[in-house]
């Protein structure tokens, strides 16, 4: 059933759309008319173009002129840009904990996100697992105190959300990330900063092929 939502809620429908997005029922490069999602939410266009703003601030969507707004449709290119990005960030993050003197807290908390992680892959539950496998390297980002870091890291995931969805979606059982997590936490416990940064490069490496074989994939079933 479609959610309906007063006209005045723009931020409202920016998570709506921004959830189809995520989850595939709007699909890359596909057209948000807005007169459909007038239809669909049962309010006026101004909320809804509002909406559509705010995504194409966080990438999700791209306006062409006189086209109107899509789903952003990546290439490979772009898409190896932007996990080669997220790799460099996340072991930059790493790397400034070791300026911490009590990590304790830190591990703790990647230990809780760890097991989030794996108990998420048991239920097949590919939006528990995108959730917590973001929440493992934001703890370390946000740790540093570095807010900039933080903030510029978590729009990287914004942007790859619908990759990764794609492929939990496709393979969850097989993805490896729980190896790299434990031995980045382990790493950590002996403040091995070049290892377990290393660590977090090495699983974007293994990954990335997989993410652009299923968004090539997804992009041959909408042809």
């Amino acid at each position: 059933m479609d959610v309906k939502a007063p006209a005045t809620i723009p931020y409202f429908l920016q998570e709506q759309i921004r959830e189809l997005i995520v989850n595939g029922t709007i699909r890359p490069g596909q057209p948000l008319r807005e007169q459909e999602l007038e239809q669909r939410f049962g309010t006026s266009r101004s909320p809804i173009r509002e909406a559509l703003r705010l995504l194409e601030l966080s990438g999700l969507v791209t306006h062409i002129q006189r086209k109107g707004f899509r789903v952003t449709l990546y290439t490979e290119t772009q898409i190896r840009h932007l996990y080669m990005l997220r790799a460099e960030l996340e072991a930059y993050c790493i790397r400034q904990v070791a300026e911490m003197p009590d990590l304790s807290a830190l591990v703790a908390e990647l230990t809780t996100q760890h097991e989030a992680i794996v108990a998420a892959m048991g239920r097949l539950d590919g939006r528990g697992f995108i959730a917590a496998s973001r929440d493992f390297y934001l703890a370390a980002a946000r740790f540093t105190g570095n807010a900039p870091l933080t903030s510029m890291l978590g729009k990287v995931y914004e942007q790859i959300e619908p990759l990764r969805h794609m492929l939990a979606s496709r393979s969850l059982e097989a993805n490896k990330i729980p190896i790299y997590t434990e031995g980045v936490i382990q790493a950590l416990r002996v403040r091995d900063f070049d290892h377990a940064a290393a660590l977090t490069r090495k699983y974007v490496v293994q990954v990335l092929p997989d993410i652009v074989r299923a968004y090539r994939e997804a992009s041959l079933d909408d042809a």
